[in-house]
């Protein structure tokens, strides 16, 4: 019997299972403003939604243009997506005449130069988070950065933790075992990371215009239409090495075997300098060009697809907050934004990210090996690039594995623990969004970038023009619906 069924089973003896739920769920969503041209807007975030710098819920990430929604933690996953829907409610009552891009794959970009920087006033953080992001563009360009996502974060229920050490039978104290099991879920999750990218991702497909200013990238594509790049099996294009894979990062191994050699790493990446961006410079003509020449300008810099965090207070750094107090809550970075939902997200896709993620924590989990993040990043490249390719294999350790065969078996292997999340609930929500992804394994015509293909296909439409359509569609819904009717905390008016 795995770990995982051995806790499940001694759980339920002991009529304790509730006590898996109830973790706290988040979500951040980030969307580009467009113009009614279908161009990435010029103008500056929308006075009436606040400060970018301080506001807790709406704010912007790398561009001006690219605003990021943030809803607070909730034990229901329904009150994080309602309060989601209404953030986006909000926030339509103060975009004028422009409208949010439903997916993630940004159009109406005319390279580099049409992306505007985000800017957060003239204090000391304002200053920084500007010249981080000059930094960014500097290292990896503008155009990557305006690619938009989905983060999931998810906290385990507190109550759970001393009788998961109970059950374990661990010595360590609370801290240091709740912090260990955070990374091994951490760990876990990296090893089949792929399998988002498999079932979520929706970016098979790309505006020509993405490459304007990397032309040479053009013939690594095939061409859907006159305007549209494509690969016939793709997943998720975002989080391949066109996206947020970079190649700038790609031997950056950082330590996941513990929170100390994973705040030890990420210091050393932090501040350690690299010739490349030596080379760039720091200041030119009192212009600052990065905040530092190092492999990493701050922690945020490291993009992968799961970072444990704690809540930093002010002016705390994350690796010192890590270091201090623990590991508070993950964060999945993986997800694509789903263009068939109107907030980018649907209630199955979180159930499911949530039943994942405590599999993750409560099955073994095996220090990595020292190139153990080669393979990692050779699956999850090979999943976006060409995911849906029969037969494809995948590398689990020492074999090549089949990624049906592979992904059914980890589907198969969540049944009994969506079914305690499910007790006492007769819809059986997390049954449900299982059943749903191995219908997506068993036929991938239904996973969301084959839907997003065969939508293009049967429009006629390229991809832009068929993003652009679905998104003002939702503009439309959105729009008519005034705020003062929400149930909005006031601290998202001010």
């Amino acid at each position: 019997m795995t770990q995982l069924n051995t806790i499940l089973a001694k759980l339920s003896e002991q009529g304790l299972q509730s006590l898996l739920c109830g973790g706290l769920k988040g979500i951040e969503k980030e969307s580009l403003r467009l113009n009614q041209q279908g161009l990435i807007a010029q103008t500056q975030h929308p006075i009436g939604l606040g400060s970018a710098l301080t506001h807790p819920f709406i704010t912007t990430d790398y561009s001006e243009a690219l605003i990021e929604l943030i809803t607070p933690p909730f034990a229901e996953t329904t009150a994080s997506l309602a309060y989601l829907t209404n953030i986006h409610q909000f926030v339509y009552q103060h975009l004028a005449d422009e409208f949010l891009l439903a997916s993630s794959m940004p159009c109406g970009i005319d390279g580099d130069e049409g992306i505007r920087i985000a800017e957060y006033g003239n204090s000391n953080i304002g200053r920084m988070k500007h010249i981080y992001r000059h930094g960014l563009a500097h290292r990896y360009g503008k155009t990557m950065q305006v690619i938009a996502g989905i983060h999931f974060n998810y906290s385990v229920p507190e109550a759970l933790w001393p009788v998961l050490q109970k059950l374990t039978n661990s010595s360590l104290t609370l801290e240091d075992f709740t912090a260990n099991t955070y990374f091994g879920l951490v760990r876990n999750f990296q090893r089949i990371g792929w399998l988002i990218l498999y079932l979520f991702g929706a970016s098979p497909a790309l505006c020509k215009s993405f490459f304007k200013d990397r032309p040479e990238l053009l013939s690594q594509f095939q061409t859907f239409d006159n305007d549209t790049l494509y690969h016939p099996y793709a997943t998720s294009l975002r989080m391949s090495d066109i996206g947020y894979k970079s190649k700038n990062q790609a031997n950056l191994n950082i330590n996941y075997n513990s929170l100390l050699g994973y705040v030890d790493s990420l210091c050393k990446a932090i501040s350690t300098p690299f010739p490349d961006y030596q080379a760039i410079g720091i200041v030119d003509n009192g212009v600052y060009k990065q905040l530092n020449a190092n492999i990493l300008q701050i922690e945020n810099e490291f993009y992968n697809i799961i970072r444990p965090k704690q809540i930093a207070e002010s002016c705390e750094r994350p690796t010192v907050a890590l270091r201090r107090r623990g590991v508070r809550y993950i964060e999945i970075r993986s997800l694509d934004l789903d263009i068939s939902n109107a907030i980018g997200i649907s209630a199955e896709t979180a159930y499911f990210i949530e039943i994942l993620l405590l599999s993750c924590l409560l099955s073994e989990s095996s220090p990595f090996s020292d190139d153990e993040h080669i393979i990692l990043n050779a699956n999850q490249l090979k999943v976006a690039h060409e995911g849906r390719k029969p037969g494809l294999l995948l590398q689990q350790a020492q074999h090549a594995i089949p990624l049906k065969d592979w992904a059914f078996a980890i589907l198969t292997n969540l049944e009994p623990l969506a079914k305690c999340l499910d007790a006492n609930n007769p819809e059986q929500p997390y049954s449900q969004a299982l059943r749903k992804q191995i219908n997506r394994v068993e036929n991938p015509d239904l996973t969301p970038s084959a839907n997003l293909l065969a939508n293009m296909t049967q429009t006629g439409q390229s991809f832009a023009e068929y993003a652009e359509n679905v998104s003002k569609h939702y503009a439309e819904t959105f729009k008519p619906v005034s705020y003062t009717h929400l149930t909005l905390p006031t601290i998202l008016l001010v």
